[in-house]
């Protein structure tokens, strides 16, 4: 069964892969400014998020999400953790993936700055003590930037709670199929996003993608936290229709 995933508008293909702290509908201020713009845009909840449960056997986001594929190329549009698993589509089917766009992306192996560390243990700390409440709190004052507004805040702390409720805290960590791959392998043009007012983890990601895939673009955004797409789709928007209208 395919991951739970709605389809609008009509062009070429954009496929949005949401951050591990939302689920689909932080994609709700970009969908109708994407297919005004002439894209046919695709929009999913990986497993264990929105609206598509955890399985019973081992899964790979990755090969789930190219299920959703259309028959020609494809933009894919990350965010953080949306944002890996579309480096990883790029880098196990480069003839498909046409450009990437990535909002604050994570990266497997990057290693772990102090401030993240940090909010692990106050996390980690809140869940065993069982105050959910607590907890998503925490997440939308850490990954929520000064520019996001109360609508912004209360759609994360909608999503972060439907994660916890789907991923209850001390449940057995759901089992994931990892398939090795190589950046070396993307070919895609990239635009990367990162915010000023982010952890830093995710600056230097930006930065070490650029550096490294062969036709990268990195932008601070010195206005951002963690989600800007959500914070600013005002701003955002124009820069996403930009680049992935430039074919």
């Amino acid at each position: 069964m395919k991951i739970a995933h709605d389809v609008t508008g009509d062009g070429p293909d954009v496929l949005l892969l949401h951050s591990t702290v939302c689920d689909r509908r932080m994609w709700d201020p970009q969908v109708p400014a994407l297919t005004a713009a002439g894209f046919r845009v695709t929009r999913c909840d990986l497993r264990g998020f929105g609206e598509s449960s955890i399985p019973d056997k081992p899964w790979n986001d990755a090969d789930e999400v190219a299920e959703l594929f259309g028959d020609g190329p494809v933009a894919l549009v990350g965010s953080s953790g949306g944002g890996q698993i579309a480096l990883e589509l790029a880098a196990r089917r480069p003839d498909r993936v046409s450009a990437l766009v990535l909002l604050c992306t994570a990266l497997p192996g990057h290693p772990k700055s102090p401030q993240r560390l940090a909010f692990a243990v106050r996390e980690d700390a809140l869940l065993e003590a069982g105050d959910l409440d607590a907890a998503v709190e925490l997440n939308v004052d850490v990954w929520l930037g000064p520019e996001a507004g109360e609508e912004a805040r209360a759609a994360v702390r909608t999503m972060q709670r439907r994660v916890f409720d789907l991923q209850p805290p001390g449940a057995p960590e759901p089992e994931q199929i990892e398939v090795d791959w190589d950046l070396a392998t993307i070919t895609a043009r990239t635009l990367l996003f990162s915010g000023g007012h982010d952890l830093p983890d995710f600056r230097e990601i930006a930065e070490r993608l650029a550096g490294t895939l062969p036709d990268a673009r990195h932008v601070e955004l010195d206005w951002a936290g963690h989600l800007p797409s959500l914070e600013r789709p005002d701003l955002i928007n124009p820069l996403l229709i930009g680049f992935l209208g430039n074919r």
